[in-house]
């Protein structure tokens, strides 16, 4: 019954400055209204719906405000340059310094691997894409280029 997700949302301090973060993003702009603004990830398929709010500041969880988009590998190598291009910033995560990215995350069975950057508002924003499903598979998260020399 259920083939994926959506739509997500995300609460965003300022719409102008997120509208342009998202566009440079190359997300295209679905709907504009006056309480949310909609961006296609898959155009008829997934959105993004951000909602100008006062609250953005309180405190964060990733659970409640994290995107992760689906990118292909060959994509997710040269996102650190397309990223920079367009005014984003890789950040750390679960230890590894941006310039270690790619990680590749244990997630069994699935494999993948990711690279982690923030919107305007903080809120957390990820570019992943799968690479084995391999329920025996058991090993600690590394880099993309430490997981290619152990495959």
């Amino acid at each position: 019954m259920i083939k994926g997700i959506y739509e997500a949302h995300l609460p965003v301090s300022d719409i102008a400055k997120s509208i342009e973060f998202y566009q440079n993003l190359e997300l295209e702009l679905a709907h504009q209204g006056e309480a949310v603004t909609f961006f296609w990830i898959e155009k008829g398929k997934s959105w993004l719906g951000l909602w100008e709010s006062p609250q953005v500041k309180t405190p964060y969880h990733p659970s409640l405000r994290h995107i992760a988009f689906h990118v292909e590998l060959d994509d997710l190598l040269k996102a650190k340059d397309w990223l920079e291009e367009r005014g984003a910033t890789l950040r750390k995560a679960f230890g590894f310094e941006p310039e270690q990215q790619p990680i590749v995350l244990p997630n069994n069975p699935q494999t993948h691997a990711a690279l982690y950057f923030n919107d305007p508002d903080g809120n957390s924003l990820e570019l992943i894409t799968p690479l084995s499903i391999d329920k025996d598979i058991d090993f600690d998260m590394m880099s993309y280029e430490d997981w290619l020399s152990n495959k």
